[in-house]
C-alpha cells in the first residue's frame, strides 16, 4: 500500500508577530462584537418556523473558520463562518495575562502543532440560527449568529484550553471539555447560561449524550503532550478514565476504568486513553480507540467488560516512533452507520479510512487520506465523512462499497465534521 506522507507544519508563529499583530490592530479589538447574551424580540418564535436545511459544519481548526457543506449527494461547499471575528480582543487579553500567556503558546506548540487552535468543535441551535463553537486557544466557547457574523454569547471555561464537545438530543444542551482543568461545562445552547459542572479524570476529552439525553458520558485522555510515550512511562500520563453522570443533576453515576477491562481482556500492552467512541443505535455496544493503537475495541454496555478487539493494518510507511505521532494518536475517529452494522474508522497516522463490518469485523478497502482526523455519519445515512487534515477537505466514502464518492475542498486543518441545520435560505455571504 502506497500512502501520502504527513505534512509538516506550515508556520510557527512569533510572539513578537503576534504582538505586533495586536498593536496593528488596536483600534478594531475596541470595536469588537459584544460577548453578552442578546436577544432580539420576536426572533424565537421566527426561529421556530422558519424552514431549515440539513448541513454539515466542518471546523478548519487553523483557519479559525468553518465550512459549511451539503450534509449528502455532492457535499457542495455552501458558506464560511468566521469563528473569531475577535480575534484581536482575544489575543490582547492573552498577551496582557503572562499565565493565559504560557497556556496559549503551549497550546500552540503542543496540540496546535506549531499552529493556534481556533476552532474545536461546533453545533447549530435548534432554531439554525446559531454556530456555537469550542475555541482552544481562547479558552472558551462562543455562539455565532449566522446571519450577521456576530457573537451572540461567549463562555470562557474553566482553565485554560475548551476541546470536544456534545450536544443534546433536544438540541438544548451543550457540553464542552475544559482540559486543563478537568471539567465539564454544560451550557444552555441558546444563552450561554452554565446549568452544570463536573469533574473527570485527567485532560477531558469526548463527551456523548446517551439514552435520549439522559446520561453524559466522558472520556478523558490524560498527557499527551509529552515525550514520553514509551509503555514503561505509561504511567505518567495521568488518570483516565470514563465518567457518567447523570445529565440532569450533573451527578456521577458511574466511572468506568478500561485499564482494569483491557487487562481483564488480556490487553496490558494498550493504552487506556479512550479517544473518540461510537455506540450502536441502541447504545448496548461502545467501540473505542485508544492511544498508540491501530485499531479499536468493542465493549458491551450491559456487561460492563470488553468482548472484541480489531487491530487494522499499519502503513509501513508511518514511523514507528511514537513520539512522531500526533498527540498519542495513532487512529483517531470512528462512527457508526444508522443501521448499526459499519463502522468507519479514520487511520490518522495511517493515512487511511476504512468501513468494517460490525458482525466479522473485516475491513474494506483502504481508502487513502491524509491524515484523516474525524468520521461522521452523512445526512442520508449513506456514507461516511472523514476530515482530511493533512489535505484540507472532507471526503464522503460509501458504507455499502467501501470507497470513496467525494472530496471537497476545505479550509486549514479541518478537524471535527458535524450534522447541523441552518436556515434553508442561507449562503453565508453574511458571515463571509
Amino acid at each position: 500500500m502506497s500512502l501520502p506522507q504527513h505534512r509538516p507544519p506550515l508556520r510557527a508563529l512569533s510572539v513578537l508577530a503576534t504582538a505586533l499583530t495586536i498593536a496593528v490592530a488596536g483600534s478594531s479589538a475596541a470595536a469588537a462584537p459584544p460577548t453578552a447574551p442578546r436577544t432580539t424580540p420576536g426572533s424565537a418564535a421566527q426561529g421556530a418556523t422558519a424552514r431549515l436545511k440539513e448541513v454539515m459544519f466542518v471546523g478548519n481548526n487553523w483557519d479559525g473558520t468553518a465550512d459549511v457543506i451539503a450534509s449528502s449527494g455532492d457535499f457542495a461547499r455552501i458558506g464560511r463562518v468566521n469563528v473569531i471575528p475577535d480575534k484581536a480582543e482575544r489575543l490582547a487579553e492573552i498577551y496582557l495575562n503572562p499565565v493565559k500567556l504560557i497556556y496559549f503558546l503551549g497550546i500552540r506548540n503542543g496540540p496546535g502543532e506549531g499552529h493556534d487552535q481556533f476552532v474545536d468543535d461546533m453545533y447549530s441551535t435548534p432554531d439554525g440560527s446559531a454556530m456555537v463553537v469550542s475555541r482552544p486557544s481562547f479558552a472558551d466557547v462562543v455562539s455565532i449568529d449566522l446571519a450577521t457574523g456576530r457573537i451572540n454569547w461567549r463562555f470562557p471555561v474553566s482553565g485554560y484550553r475548551s476541546d470536544h464537545m456534545a450536544v443534546s438530543p433536544d438540541g438544548t444542551r451543550v457540553a464542552v471539555s475544559a482540559s486543563t482543568s478537568n471539567t465539564v461545562h454544560v451550557l444552555d445552547i441558546r444563552t450561554g447560561k452554565q446549568l452544570g459542572s463536573f469533574k473527570t479524570g485527567d485532560k477531558p476529552h469526548e463527551n456523548v449524550f446517551t439514552d435520549g439525553g439522559k446520561y453524559l458520558w466522558n472520556m478523558s485522555i490524560g498527557e499527551v503532550n509529552t515525550a514520553l510515550d514509551a509503555p514503561a512511562w505509561d504511567w505518567t500520563k495521568g488518570d483516565r478514565r470514563i465518567t457518567v453522570v447523570d445529565a440532569t443533576t450533573f451527578k456521577e453515576v458511574k466511572v468506568i476504568d478500561m485499564r482494569e477491562r483491557l487487562d481483564a481482556f488480556g490487553r496490558k500492552d494498550l493504552s487506556d486513553a479512550v479517544r473518540p467512541v461510537a455506540f450502536t443505535p441502541d447504545a448496548s455496544k461502545l467501540y473505542f480507540q485508544v492511544s498508540f493503537f491501530n485499531g479499536f475495541l468493542e465493549y458491551d454496555v450491559a456487561s460492563d467488560r470488553i468482548t472484541r478487539a480489531k487491530t487494522l493494518p499499519k502503513n509501513p510507511a508511518t514511523s514507528e516512533d511514537r513520539t512522531t505521532w500526533v498527540n498519542d494518536s495513532r487512529h483517531h475517529g470512528m462512527s457508526v452507520n444508522s443501521a448499526g452494522d459499519k463502522l468507519c474508522i479514520a487511520g490518522t497516522m495511517d493515512d487511511y479510512a476504512t468501513i468494517v463490518d460490525r458482525a466479522s469485523l473485516q475491513e474494506g478497502p483502504l481508502v487513502e487520506a491524509s491524515k484523516p482526523y474525524w468520521a461522521t455519519v452523512s445526512g442520508d445515512g449513506t456514507f461516511c465523512v472523514i476530515s482530511e487534515s493533512g489535505a484540507d477537505r472532507v471526503t464522503a466514502i460509501s458504507f455499502a462499497t467501501g470507497r470513496k464518492v467525494a472530496s471537497v475542498a476545505v479550509g486549514d486543518h479541518p478537524q471535527r465534521v458535524r450534522i447541523a441545520h441552518v436556515a434553508a435560505d442561507w449562503s453565508g455571504a453574511a458571515a463571509d
